[in-house]
């Protein structure tokens, strides 16, 4: 496992309240950082940490002012921020289908949390990163908006692939300020977005279709994430990282 030291880092994750930007947060928590957090959720029971590193705040991502004067209080209580990970995001299974068939109002709702909610936090940090000297941020798109399906959900994968857009023109636009902004496309993971995995049986049949014969972890794609926030990545930005266990290869 690789570890690191996030002492006097200052971190913004979305999504925070379970799964992988739970994970993340943690990551970062146990390794000396401080985080502000989101989620529309409650502040689940097992952030690591201690209270002093942490400020979570519970609110809609898509409401910019919320989204800005959060962040804007984590800087003054931290002093500076140096990551942004933009995890946060909805799937919205039987409403979000064909393009041909949608109703317009799930198009709008879906691209506002999955796309335009990381504009409002890229809005808001980036002055702070600047203001740092310099920061990174990973954008969390998926694997869905790079192929074809059967049973389509046409607005989720349409706002992910805009989200590897956005981060690869923030890559441009910030590379002077010495801001790094990369992309994380995940293949089949086990959050708690996929409740329809509920049992092993379930889990074992979604894992068939992998290369690796199994689903990822949460855990697997906060590690891939953490180190692209990481120091270790200071010379990587632009870039679209697939971890899909193999996927894309079938």
């Amino acid at each position: 496992m690789i570890t690191y030291d996030f002492s006097n880092r200052v971190a913004i994750v979305t999504g925070a309240g379970g799964g992988m930007g739970l994970a993340i947060a943690n990551i970062i928590l146990n390794s000396g950082g401080s985080v502000i957090l989101f989620d529309l959720k409650p502040e689940p029971d097992n952030l690591a940490g201690s209270a002093d590193q942490r400020l979570y705040a519970q609110g809609d991502l898509t409401d910019a002012a919320f989204v800005s004067t959060t962040i804007d209080a984590g800087a003054e209580r931290f002093g500076h921020i140096d990551y942004l990970a933009n995890v946060a995001g909805v799937l919205r299974f039987g409403d979000d289908v064909s393009l041909l068939d949608m109703d317009l109002a799930v198009w709008d709702q879906v691209f506002d949390s999955n796309l335009k909610s990381m504009l409002h936090t890229a809005r808001a940090a980036v002055p702070h990163m600047r203001d740092a000297g310099g920061g990174a941020m990973v954008h969390f798109s998926s694997t869905q908006c790079l192929r074809g399906d059967p049973l389509p959900q046409d607005a989720y994968s349409t706002a992910k692939a805009g989200v590897g857009a956005l981060s690869r023109s923030l890559a441009m636009q910030l590379a002077s300020d010495g801001i790094r902004s990369n992309a994380i496309y995940p293949g089949l993971t086990q959050t708690p977005l996929q409740a329809r995995w509920d049992t092993d049986k379930k889990l074992a049949e979604a894992g068939s279709c992998v290369p690796m014969g199994r689903i990822g972890t949460a855990e697997e794609l906060a590690a891939a994430a953490v180190f692209l926030l990481s120091d270790g990545a200071s010379y990587i930005t632009g870039t679209d990282l697939v971890v899909d266990g193999g996927l894309l290869l079938k």
